[in-house]
């Protein structure tokens, strides 16, 4: 049995992590700010972050925040791992890191070269973004009389478990580097999607394609941030959010 560490552990992804690698057997500690006995702010580091990473074999790193503070994290995070000896780092990226210059994504990428220089054993995954985050995205415009979206953007939306499984299987193996990415079924228009979720709500909305600005702005209509290559993902936007509908 392997002692495996899973930062934000009790996040969307983390927590379905958690619950995959402990139904394979292994011990599961989780790292969150709040979690016990290891309630750990990454960006402090300190002695609790230590008592965490002790004696573990394997981190899946799954804790970010668009708000800042992600490459400090990792610091801390890969500083301790290094005192502990720890074998394996996995970590969840995002597809298009490298391509779209949105501050988040250079974070995201910071972070990648911290752990790819850091001396330890490491593995990296990038996934196209979660069905729940486009849902986030939508649901405030829609309380509107017209729904606004970034004309010309499409997007490549996952199962957020497809990526929990992949990171499970990724942190009971070897190192392995960089894998190949992960990408959802279907590249989809941001309108397309927007008014599957309108449906989907029971909401009837006008839509209006706003044209944008900036370096960003550009990479993502580009499809920067979706890899068509990769498109492994099996469940659809329509299924997430049917699924969702039948939870409430």
């Amino acid at each position: 049995m392997t002692t495996i560490l899973v930062t934000g552990g009790t996040g969307t992804l983390g927590r379905l992590v958690t619950e995959r690698l402990r139904a394979d057997g292994h011990e599961v500690r989780v790292l969150s700010r709040h979690s016990q006995p290891y309630g750990v702010d990454l960006r402090a580091g300190g002695a609790g972050l230590d008592a965490a990473v002790a004696g573990v074999d394997t981190i899946v790193h799954c804790a970010s925040t668009p708000t800042g503070g992600d490459e400090k994290a990792a610091a801390h995070l890969i500083a301790a791992a290094r005192r502990a000896g720890v074998a394996h780092l996995v970590y969840i990226s995002i597809v298009g890191i490298d391509r779209v210059p949105f501050p988040y994504y250079r974070a995201k990428l910071a972070v990648e070269k911290r752990i790819e220089e850091s001396g330890l054993g490491w593995t990296v995954l990038r996934a196209t973004q979660f069905h729940d985050l486009l849902v986030a995205l939508f649901r405030a415009p829609a309380k509107l009389p017209v729904l606004l979206l970034p004309a010309g953007v499409s997007d490549q939306p996952i199962e957020v478990a497809e990526v929990a499984d992949r990171l499970a299987e990724l942190a009971q193996g070897a190192p392995a580097g960089r894998v190949a990415d992960m990408g959802g079924p279907e590249i989809r228009t941001f309108e397309s999607l927007a008014r599957s979720y309108l449906k989907a709500t029971g909401r009837r909305r006008a839509v209006l394609n706003v044209p944008l600005w900036g370096k960003a702005y550009r990479a993502f209509r580009a499809g920067g941030h979706c890899t068509p290559e990769h498109a492994v993902g099996k469940g659809t936007f329509e299924e997430y959010l049917a699924r969702a509908a039948g939870q409430n």
